[in-house]
């Protein structure tokens, strides 16, 4: 077989990995609506420009119903995916959420911005790039940033990059303070700071959520920006599926722990270099891991704990969909859906207990392979599946621009 064939073979889908994002979403804002110009009064040159909204989840693998999950419950990013571009292939740089997301949000590697960890700010470090939101800014876009859109701390030199990215300083919500707080109820009824935290949210200080708080200040926004003549570059990032898994308890009706499955691979590779292998540390700081003595580095996790942690996981993926479709649903209400660009996706992945692993850092496809939904009003609707080419993930919106021209 010929190396072309070999190749064509091994790559069924979409295979991305990340570059040159702000050139081409320009590019592709400007075919979108050269393309739907023609077909569609309401996008003459005078009117205004085409939105963006950017969606982006927190240690979200690929576990959604429109990639084939048989678990997870996704309803609403499921509708999105019917009629938009899915990238069934992509990979984030790094798995780890300040190297990645300033990767995609500066379209570069993390090589250049030399980011490896959460303890440098690309623009004094590395360069002073332009960013996606940034670029939109420069253009005339109103661009405004709802919870984890950047790594907060040092990374985004403690401001989200304000006043470089965002037109007004960035929305975070108030119970965030709270996430790693003893408010997690036990069954005796003493509070800790538990890794597995389902919760009456009404029972919260503040009796919200920061996820909560987030979907209501995007469509708050969302009908602000419905007033303007301003186009818009709104990025709204969720807090979950990241540890812990503090989410509304009615969200594990849905996932009976009996209907639990441990993962197919759960053993630790055989002759793994040391490097190559992250115990999990993070999990084991939350009180409830910490009481079950699970040795160092490797464990194992006792077998019911495991159902319990892939439980909530799930759990708080469907409690991520339903805010999102909360979001979608005020686009439409609003009649914004027909003129705004929507992407969804996520910094990196979670192991589930494949590989022995309970956490990200790792370059196992768990880690670093996420979702990557794009949709374009009046033009993805109307594509076939890509298959067969190689996309890059630096460059969110290059990967959809070749089935937008056709």
């Amino acid at each position: 077989m010929k190396a072309e064939e070999k190749a064509q073979s091994r790559v069924q889908c979409e295979n991305t990995s990340m570059k040159n994002q702000v050139k081409s979403l320009q590019a592709s804002v400007e075919m979108l609506e050269e393309h739907l110009a023609g077909t569609s009064r309401m996008f003459e040159k005078k009117k205004r420009k085409l939105n963006v909204l950017y969606i982006i989840a927190d240690d979200l693998r690929p576990t959604l119903g429109c990639y084939s999950d048989p678990v997870v419950k996704s309803p609403n990013i499921d509708q999105l995916a019917s009629k938009s571009t899915v990238f069934y292939n992509t990979f984030a740089q790094q798995a780890v959420c300040g190297p990645s997301r300033t990767s995609f949000l500066t379209s570069r590697r993390p090589d250049t911005t030399r980011l490896y960890d959460f303890n440098s700010y690309w623009r004094v470090s590395a360069g002073n790039y332009t960013t996606l939101p940034q670029y939109f800014k420069s253009n005339g876009y109103t661009t405004l940033s709802v919870g984890k859109v950047f790594h907060p701390g040092i990374a985004s030199n403690h401001t989200d990059d304000y006043p470089y990215s965002w037109s007004v300083p960035p929305y975070h919500p108030a119970s965030f303070s709270y996430e790693k707080r003893k408010v997690c109820k036990n069954k005796d009824g003493t509070l800790h700071s538990n890794l597995l935290c389902p919760v009456n949210v009404s029972e919260m200080p503040l009796r919200t959520l920061p996820d909560l708080e987030n979907a209501a200040e995007a469509i708050s926004l969302l009908k602000a920006m419905k007033a303007t003549e301003s186009p818009f570059f709104l990025a709204v990032g969720f807090y979950k599926p990241h540890i812990p898994f503090r989410i509304p308890e009615e969200y594990l009706k849905l996932y009976p722990v009996e209907n639990m499955t441990l993962a197919p691979d759960p053993d630790v590779p055989k002759k793994l270099p040391e490097v190559a292998y992250n115990p999990w540390t993070d999990i084991r700081k939350r009180e409830d891991v910490q009481a079950l003595n699970v040795s160092f580095p490797y464990g194992p996790i006792p077998k019911d704990f495991q159902l319990r942690i892939r439980q909530h996981y799930f759990a708080a993926v469907s409690y991520v969909d339903a805010q999102v479709g909360k979001i979608l649903q005020t686009l439409d209400d609003l009649d914004l859906a027909k003129n705004t660009i929507v992407v969804f996706t996520s910094d990196h992945g979670w192991s589930l207990g494949e590989h022995g692993e309970w956490a990200k850092y790792s370059n196992f496809d768990v880690a670093t392979r996420v979702p990557l939904i794009v949709y374009a009003p009046g033009v993805t609707s109307a594509l076939p599946r890509p298959g067969g080419k190689t996309f890059s993930y630096v460059n969110v919106l290059e990967n959809s621009q070749e089935q937008f021209a056709k």
